[in-house]
């Protein structure tokens, strides 16, 4: 048996990390038929999805910040400033980022993260399903993954 030594380090460093990601995907893309096939399809581009309401004075009433990858939407981020809640902008700002990830990313599903006191109920009304549930994310709250077909 071959014995190595390491130096292990903790910077961060953005190079490495591309590089880093780099390798990971190489080995996926080996392990698995699948993730081979969809290497260097346009369905392997990370691509960003941004949705924004802006009010008559050019304030922020909300958004949605997502992007979509191996035609899944990932729903990143989504705010509806206070005096705006309760009006349906929440759903308005959902329903154009699954529109525009059908149609024009040609996604068929959609997945987003929320805590217990955020947003889990919403998501349901809008046909998610929750399929889990991270206990004590962070410490006293839950988190939730759901998601939808979207086709």
């Amino acid at each position: 048996m071959v014995s190595h030594m390491f130096r292990i380090e903790t910077e961060v460093d953005k190079e490495r990390r591309l590089l880093l990601r780099s390798l990971l995907q190489e080995d996926n893309a080996a392990a698995s038929p699948t993730l081979r096939d969809l290497r260097g399809t346009a369905a392997d581009r990370e691509t960003p999805l941004q949705v924004w309401a802006v009010a008559d004075d050019g304030a922020l009433a909300g958004g949605l910040d997502a992007h979509t990858w191996a035609r899944w939407l990932h729903v990143d981020l989504l705010w509806v400033a206070d005096g705006h809640r309760g009006a349906g902008l929440g759903s308005r700002l959902l329903a154009e980022a699954e529109r525009l990830a059908r149609e024009e990313h040609d996604c068929v599903n959609s997945r987003v993260e929320t805590w217990d006191f955020q947003a889990p109920g919403f998501y349901r009304q809008h046909g998610y399903d929750v399929v889990a549930v991270v206990p004590d994310y962070p410490p006293g709250v839950k988190e939730f993954t759901l998601t939808k077909r979207l086709g």
